[in-house]
Protein backbone atom coordinates (compact mmCIF):
# COMPACT_ATOMS: atom_id res chain seq x y z
CA UNK A 1 0.00 0.00 0.00
CA UNK A 2 1.58 3.48 -1.09
CA UNK A 3 1.19 6.84 -0.26
CA UNK A 4 -2.17 8.33 -1.40
CA UNK A 5 -2.71 11.91 -0.23
CA UNK A 6 -1.34 14.83 2.07
CA UNK A 7 -2.24 14.86 5.55
CA UNK A 8 -2.04 10.98 6.00
CA UNK A 9 -0.78 9.71 9.24
CA UNK A 10 2.04 6.40 9.25
CA UNK A 11 3.62 4.38 12.17
CA UNK A 12 6.20 1.84 12.91
CA UNK A 13 4.95 -0.98 14.81
CA UNK A 14 8.21 -1.17 15.49
CA UNK A 15 10.10 1.23 17.09
CA UNK A 16 6.35 3.72 17.20
CA UNK A 17 7.84 6.08 15.06
CA UNK A 18 5.26 8.13 13.13
CA UNK A 19 5.12 10.12 10.12
CA UNK A 20 2.42 12.63 8.37
CA UNK A 21 2.65 13.33 4.53
CA UNK A 22 3.44 16.73 3.13
CA UNK A 23 3.91 15.85 0.02
CA UNK A 24 3.00 12.71 -1.96
CA UNK A 25 5.45 11.39 -4.07
CA UNK A 26 4.04 7.40 -4.29
CA UNK A 27 5.88 4.33 -2.93
CA UNK A 28 5.58 2.91 0.18
CA UNK A 29 6.41 4.14 3.57
CA UNK A 30 8.99 1.80 5.32
CA UNK A 31 10.85 1.80 8.92
CA UNK A 32 12.70 -0.83 10.66
CA UNK A 33 12.84 -2.99 7.52
CA UNK A 34 8.90 -2.98 7.40
CA UNK A 35 6.26 -1.08 5.81
CA UNK A 36 4.18 1.56 7.95
CA UNK A 37 1.22 1.16 8.97
CA UNK A 38 -1.57 3.90 8.15
CA UNK A 39 -2.78 5.38 11.43
CA UNK A 40 -6.99 5.95 10.51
Amino acid sequence: MGVSEIGEKYRCNICGNEVKVTEVGGGALECCGDEMELIE
